[in-house]
């Protein structure tokens, strides 16, 4: 999960990252499916490790979804499609901070889903640790936000 408009450059490395970890392990990667941001980021790093892609998207027809997305799966919800994203994944990795990242950590969070906090922001990383400190995981890198992920996986 992560910002699409105004990603930091940062944030889009990170998430090509992770999307390329992601598919190398074997899982799948949803995101909101697109074609900007964080989401396509993602999308385009786990395409380039040939790994299976989904995309919640808010809409409902083909515009603005990410060319890397495999299977699209149109919700005609907007925003309210976050709630989808967050209850069909097993770990929710939050890649960057913008509204709509906040919206999706905190229904994860009412959710008791896992949380991994990748991004540089210190008052988001109190706020929702604060708010639920045995399911929000702080990491520093792609490579420990995976090594987290499997850790609550396996």
């Amino acid at each position: 999960m992560g910002r699409g408009e105004n990603a930091t450059a940062n944030d889009l490395q990170n998430a090509y990252a992770l999307g390329e970890l992601i598919a190398k392990q074997g899982w799948a990667l949803l995101t909101g499916g697109r074609n900007i941001g964080v989401m396509d980021a993602a999308s385009k790093g786990a395409k380039s490790a040939d790994g299976l892609t989904i995309g919640i998207l808010p809409g409902d027809n083909q515009a603005g979804i990410s060319s890397w997305v495999d299977i699209a799966i149109f919700t005609d919800m907007g925003n309210a499609r976050n709630n989808i994203n967050v209850l069909t994944s097993d770990v929710v990795i939050a890649c960057g901070i913008g509204a709509g990242t906040v919206s999706e950590i905190a229904l994860a969070l009412k959710a008791n889903k896992q949380v991994i906090l990748l991004n540089n922001h210190g008052e988001s990383k109190l706020l929702f640790k604060k708010l639920s400190p045995e399911n929000v995981y702080i990491v520093e890198s792609v490579d420990q936000a995976i090594a987290t992920a499997k850790t609550i996986l396996y």
